[in-house]
């Protein structure tokens, strides 16, 4: 991060510190480490990795003992309406 002009390697070190706020130095050290393994240096890629690997995992929505559900079809979207939308509206 020093290596970048400007000084700005020095700020996003900063920053990147300052994610121990709101993190222990464990998460924050594999965080980094992720990171780096992936070419990523900035904090607020760190930031964002922290978070992800906070969050409950979604659990899927069963359809057992919804009988009636399994019935539902949905229709394909109709892209031209979001041509008329991109191309100023209907005239």
């Amino acid at each position: 991060m020093e290596t970048e002009p400007e000084g700005l390697g020095t700020r996003e070190y900063i920053r990147t510190l300052r994610l121990l706020e709101s993190c222990s130095i464990p998460e924050l050290s594999r965080a980094v480490e992720y990171a780096l393994d992936i070419g990523i240096h900035d904090a607020d890629s760190i930031r964002v990795i922290l978070e992800h690997r906070r969050e409950a995992a979604v659990g899927l929505f069963s359809l057992d003992g919804r009988p009636h559900l399994k019935t539902v079809a949905v229709t394909k979207t109709n892209l031209s309406a979001y041509q008329t939308l991109l191309a100023g509206g209907p005239s």
